[in-house]
């Protein structure tokens, strides 16, 4: 179950970064259907952060299972660091300001929202363990 989980919140990560770009397009642009589109996207994060948040707790290397050498910490360990600390601190954020965004899209706040969804992809593009970061990098496509 949770190397599934995890293949499943990599996969998720492009349905995500798919749906903010198409929403912050229709910001842009001032479309009306930013409004039902901005659904998806909030839907498909808040399931990523579910999905995070498990696996943050209870996953592979979560909270609950930590097995750091004596003496050392969390912040003093770059792997565990990023994926304890900084990778759901800068996603949880992210997260935020999407649902900010969504309230401004159904009140039709096209600037709000167009700020709110690029400082959110600025944040999540910071965030996800790309390939070619050293230790914490993960592949582009789960099971590859």
């Amino acid at each position: 179950m949770e190397t599934g989980l995890l293949h499943l919140h990599n996969a998720l990560r492009w349905v995500l970064l798919l749906l903010l770009l198409w929403n912050l397009i229709q910001a842009i642009t001032k479309k009306e259907s930013l409004a039902s589109s901005s659904l998806w996207l909030m839907i498909t994060a808040h399931t990523m952060l579910l999905i995070g948040l498990y696996q943050a707790i209870a996953g592979r290397y979560g909270w609950t299972s930590l097995n750091l050498p004596a003496g050392s910490s969390v912040m003093s360990d770059s792997f565990y660091r990023f994926f304890l600390i900084e990778h759901p601190v800068l996603m949880i954020s992210s997260i935020i300001l999407i649902t900010l965004a969504r309230g401004k899209a159904t009140q039709r706040n096209y600037r709000s929202v167009t700020w709110l969804l690029a400082i959110a992809l600025v944040l999540i593009l910071a965030g996800i363990p790309w390939p070619g970061r050293e230790l914490v990098g993960r592949p582009l496509f789960p099971g590859a």
